[in-house]
């Protein structure tokens, strides 16, 4: 968080590809509420362009223009959804101290009873 609000990664990108950002304290202001729909369609797409991909894969008499042409798509896709995994990432609050600790001390102990 910066002083004037949440920084925010955006799904899209300037022309010359550098990432655009938005800092808002509006979590439904109008580009906030843009970029979500734009991610929802990219998660979306991506999704149908997977099953896509495992028709044609399954399909023994796929050519090579049309496997080139699916992994340039899929390329785009994961591209896209490892954005919107970055930008949702960042907007998550931090973990807080205090209840971190119990979840570190139970996974030690778990570790320790698997140990034996």
């Amino acid at each position: 968080m910066t002083a004037s609000g949440m920084v925010r990664l955006l799904p899209w990108a300037t022309p010359d590809g550098k990432p655009c950002f938005l800092t808002s304290d509006d979590a439904d202001s109008y580009v906030n509420k843009v970029a979500d729909n734009i991610e929802s369609i990219q998660l979306a797409m991506g999704s149908d362009l997977l099953d896509h991909a495992a028709d044609l894969l399954a399909d023994r008499k796929a050519t090579p223009d049309q496997l080139h042409f699916l992994l340039a798509r899929m390329t785009e896709a994961l591209s896209d959804a490892l954005r919107v995994a970055e930008s949702r990432g960042d907007r998550l609050p931090e973990p807080d101290e205090e209840r971190a600790l119990p979840n570190d001390r139970e996974r030690e102990n778990n570790a320790s009873l698997t140990d034996r």
